[in-house]
C-alpha cells in the first residue's frame, strides 16, 4: 500500500523516453529550412565550401597566365578576368547545390534520372552543333551560352544507373547490368568521338564500381578488368591523340628539339616552390604552364603556396571520401548506397586524375580539379552532383533513433 503523500511510480517506457528527448531537443521550428538544417551533414557540407574557398584563391593565382595567354596586341585582357567569372559560376552553383540538397530523395532521383536522359541528347547533339576547342569538339555552343554536356552527364549518370541497378533488389531477373553496360558503351563512343578520354575513362570505372558494389560476381568483374585492359591497348594503337600523349610521357620517340611537354612543366611547376611556395602572386613557373587556371591549377598552387598546401587539399578530398563512405555503413538503402558512393567515387577519382597528372604520376589528361579549377560548366554540374550526395545522406539523427529503441523495447 503506498504511503499517503508519495508519487506514483512511473512506469519506464523507452519509446516515451525517445519521443521526450526529441521534444527537448529538436527546435519548435517546422519549416523546410529548419528541417534540411538538422538533416544535412553539415561536415560534408563545410569541406566542400571550404574547396570552393581555395580553388577561388587559386584561379586568382593562375587567372594572369590565362589572361596572357588571351591578350593580343590591340586587346588586352584584365589579369584577374577568370576569378571574377569564377566568382560568378560560384554565385550561381552554391544556391543550386543547396537548391538540390534540399529535395527529397525520391524527388532527387527522378530529377537526376530525367536530367540524364536530357543531357544524354545534348551528348548526341555535339557532332551537330558542338564547338571546335583546343582540337576537340565537346562543347555546344548556343546563341549567348556554352556548355559542355558530359560534365553535367557525370553526376546524374552515377544515379540514373544506380538507380537501373537497385531494380534488381526487387526482380533479380531484370537484365539491368546488361542495360546498364549497353548505356555507358554508347555514352563511351560518343565520348571518344568528341574525343575526350578521360571523361571515357571516369564513365567505365564509375559503372564498374557500381557494378561491385551492387553484388556483380567475381567472373564478370575479372571479364570487365581483362576487357578494360583491352580497350587501353586499343587506345593506344588506334588513337593518335593518346598515343602521343603516352608516348611524351613515357618518353618514347621524342626528339630533343621539342622540349619538355605538358607533365614536365606542371611537375617543374609544383616543385619550384618547395615546401612553402614562393607566395600568392610570385611564381614565375607558372607563365610555361598551359591552362594554368583549369588543367594545371595544382601545380600554381604548389609554385605560390607549396608542397604543403597540396598536401592539405589532397587530405580534404580524402576527408570528403571518407565521411560518405562512413556515413553509408549504416545505411540499409540499396539506391542510396550505389548513388552516394558512386558520386563519391567519381568525385574522389577525378581529384586523384588531376592531382596525378600534375604530380607527373599519369599522362596528360585534360581533366580539372573539383571546384579548384576554373570553369563554368565543371562548376555548375559539380553543385549538381554535391547537392544529389547532400541529398541522399540527408538523415533525421532523432527519427533513426526512434525505430531502434522500438525494437530494443519489444525484446
Amino acid at each position: 500500500m503506498r504511503e499517503s503523500g508519495s508519487s506514483p511510480r512511473r512506469q519506464f517506457r523507452p519509446g516515451q523516453m525517445v519521443r521526450d528527448f526529441r521534444a527537448k531537443t529538436v527546435p519548435r521550428e517546422r519549416t523546410a529550412l529548419a528541417i534540411w538544417f538538422w538533416e544535412i551533414d553539415r561536415l560534408l557540407l563545410a569541406l566542400i565550401i571550404i574547396l570552393i574557398a581555395i580553388g577561388l584563391v587559386a584561379v586568382a593565382a593562375a587567372s594572369p597566365v590565362a589572361a596572357i595567354d588571351r591578350s593580343t596586341s590591340d586587346v588586352s585582357v584584365d589579369p584577374l578576368i577568370y576569378f571574377y567569372r569564377q566568382l560568378l559560376w560560384v554565385g550561381l552553383g552554391v544556391p543550386v547545390m543547396l537548391g538540390v540538397s534540399m529535395l527529397p530523395k525520391e524527388q532527387a532521383r527522378r530529377f537526376a534520372v530525367i536530367a540524364a536522359v536530357i543531357f544524354f541528347f545534348c551528348l548526341l547533339f555535339v557532332p551537330l552543333l558542338g564547338e571546335n576547342v583546343n582540337g576537340a569538339k565537346r562543347w555546344i555552343h548556343l546563341p549567348g551560352m556554352r556548355f559542355q554536356p558530359s560534365e553535367f552527364l557525370k553526376p546524374v549518370y552515377v544515379v540514373a544507373m544506380a538507380w537501373l541497378l537497385s531494380l534488381r533488389e526487387r526482380d533479380s531477373s531484370l537484365p539491368m547490368m546488361a542495360l546498364t553496360g549497353f548505356i555507358t558503351g554508347v555514352i563511351a563512343i560518343l565520348l571518344m568521338r568528341q574525343p575526350d578520354f578521360g571523361q571515357t575513362v571516369i564513365f567505365c570505372a564509375c559503372w564498374g564500381a557500381l557494378l561491385l558494389l551492387a553484388g556483380a560476381s567475381a567472373r564478370l568483374i575479372a571479364l570487365l578488368g581483362a576487357g578494360a585492359v583491352g580497350l587501353l591497348v586499343a587506345v593506344y594503337l588506334f588513337y593518335e591523340n593518346g598515343r602521343q600523349r603516352i608516348n611524351d610521357f613515357l618518353g618514347i620517340g621524342t626528339r630533343l628539339d621539342t622540349g619538355p611537354d605538358q607533365t614536365d612543366l606542371a611537375h617543374r611547376t609544383i616543385t619550384h616552390g618547395g615546401f612553402t611556395g614562393v607566395g600568392p602572386g610570385g611564381g614565375q613557373a607558372k607563365f610555361r604552364l598551359p591552362e594554368a587556371h583549369t588543367d594545371y591549377i595544382f601545380s600554381v598552387i604548389g609554385e605560390e603556396f607549396g608542397l604543403i598546401a597540396c598536401i592539405a587539399i589532397a587530405l580534404v578530398y580524402l576527408a570528403i571520401v571518407m565521411r560518405v563512405l562512413l556515413r553509408l555503413l549504416d545505411e540499409d538503402n540499396l539506391f542510396i548506397i550505389l548513388a552516394s558512393a558512386g558520386l563519391t567515387i567519381q568525385f574522389g577519382l577525378q581529384a586523384i586524375i588531376n592531382m596525378g597528372v600534375n604530380a607527373q604520376i599519369f599522362p596528360s589528361k585534360g581533366m580539372t580539379l573539383p571546384f579548384i579549377s576554373y570553369g563554368g560548366s565543371s562548376m555548375l554540374a559539380l553543385c549538381i552532383g554535391v547537392g544529389l550526395l547532400l541529398a541522399f545522406t540527408r538523415r533525421n539523427p532523432y527519427m533513426d533513433g526512434k525505430p531502434r529503441a522500438t525494437k530494443w523495447s519489444g525484446r
